[in-house]
């Protein structure tokens, strides 16, 4: 979190079920960390070179441009209904969605999505869009998925990079605002990989492997209970795929957090099969987490 000064949470609408669902999480993560709550509706019509009232009824308020108000409005009540004397505003913007939302990355201590949209040059939270700022925002993107449920622990992807240590950091700070513990889960299936170029042996001890996770995921955590003695945390490991790890961890979570990038199973998360489990499967809202200066994808 860290928010910059005069930072806000941002969540983007579109009027859809799971835009209302990603409202009434950015209100709740708003009123949390006592920040404002700026609601942003992309208005793409105007690119096309399309009249905003071409719709059909031409009866007032009707319009495009005035459905649009509307969404926006609705958006504003249902976020002040969730967290009374919240400060909350909204704007429309004219452009295309991923590019609305990332265009407020800059200043915005998080933004919070839908899962999906109503599909469609109209929608602000479709999956790809959702994908799309997930991936480039610098700021932490959080996704309305499954159950916001209150109890059940923050769980944590760890795979001893650096981009899963921010994710760790964000995970703890958020468990402490929360009241919530803390479980490190880190998923492997072969040896550790140590550095660029690293042979992986062909056989191997299981009990040895299984040490060697175990010691990376300490000292993943290292330092983290002197910092946050408040928050219990506690450390899986577990033999298998990335995603299915996860998304299986996340049914009994109010919160998964991963990192951004990386080079295990756990990072490069936004890269083709643990990203899918992530935000299309996981079980309860996702937060991606990005260090910044920090790229690279999956290795191995």
């Amino acid at each position: 979190m860290d928010p910059i000064n005069g930072a806000a949470v941002v969540v983007g609408v579109d009027g859809s079920e799971p835009a209302r669902a990603a409202i009434r999480l950015a209100a709740t993560e708003a009123a949390r960390q006592d920040l404002p709550l700026r609601v942003r509706h992309a208005f793409i019509w105007p690119l096309l070179r399309t009249p905003v009232t071409a719709v059909t009824d031409d009866r007032p308020g009707t319009g495009l441009r005035e459905q649009a108000e509307q969404v926006v409005a609705d958006a504003v009540d249902e976020a002040g209904a969730v967290a009374p004397g919240l400060r909350v505003t909204g704007e429309i913007v004219d452009g295309e969605a991923a590019a609305v939302l990332l265009d407020a990355a800059p200043t915005a201590a998080m933004i919070v999505l839908g899962h999906q949209g109503l599909g469609g040059l109209g929608a602000l939270v479709v999956g790809s869009v959702t994908a799309t700022v997930a991936a480039s925002a610098g700021c932490p993107v959080l996704v309305a998925r499954g159950t916001a449920q209150t109890d059940g622990p923050v769980v944590v992807g760890v795979d001893g990079t650096e981009a899963s240590r921010t994710a760790i950091e964000f995970a703890v700070r958020t468990a402490a605002l929360r009241g919530a513990s803390v479980v490190a889960t880190h998923a492997y299936r072969h040896p550790v990989s140590t550095g660029p170029g690293d042979m992986q042996p062909l056989v191997y001890d299981e009990s040895e492997l299984r040490a060697d996770e175990d010691r990376l995921l300490a000292e993943s955590l290292a330092g983290l209970a002197e910092r946050y003695p408040e928050v219990p945390v506690t450390r899986e490991s577990v033999r298998g795929r990335a995603g299915t790890v996860l998304t299986d961890a996340s049914r009994r979570a109010q919160l998964l957090v991963v990192g951004g990038t990386g080079h295990g199973p756990v990072g490069g998360l936004l890269r083709g099969s643990v990203s899918q489990a992530a935000l299309r499967h996981s079980h309860c809202p996702v937060a991606v987490v990005h260090t910044p200066g920090v790229g690279g994808g999956p290795r191995g």
